[in-house]
């Protein structure tokens, strides 16, 4: 197993999201690793947990992410989360990423939380995609 791929796996997904005209269209730059202070835009997106999979074998090491993307939105319904939620699927669905170390085998869809949060009028989606990586060290 290795962990080494972490960070550079994080950091693409990022770069692939703040990128992306179908989710910068919706929400701006509004894509964080970690809620920042002050006021928030109405909708925004987080980079969330991660649980990560050995998968090394004999060519190598490996490991596969399991990764969760949260859209958070104070807006009425969840029309607006769920626009922000596919334009996410769209960009990471069998996304071809480029590594700063090693390389991403493949990127899938695994499953979506739709649910109110907090307050009333807050709602969450939280997807979850696996990532299957190789080590190039």
């Amino acid at each position: 197993m290795s962990y080494a791929m972490s960070d550079a796996l994080q950091s693409a997904i990022y770069q692939k999201l703040q990128n992306d005209t179908s989710l910068s269209s919706l929400i701006g730059a509004a894509v964080y690793d970690a809620v920042p202070a002050g006021v928030l835009p109405q909708t925004y997106v987080i980079l969330g947990a991660e649980t990560v999979l050995g998968r090394s074998d004999l060519s190598g090491d490996g490991a596969e992410h399991r990764l969760t993307i949260s859209v958070i939105s104070e807006a009425a319904g969840f029309a607006t989360a769920k626009a922000a939620a596919v334009a996410i699927c769209d960009a990471l669905q069998g996304a071809d990423l480029a590594l700063s170390r090693g390389r991403l085998v493949f990127m899938t869809f695994d499953r979506a939380t739709a649910r109110r949060a907090g307050r009333g009028n807050t709602r969450r989606i939280d997807l979850r995609f696996r990532a299957r990586v190789e080590d190039d060290v």
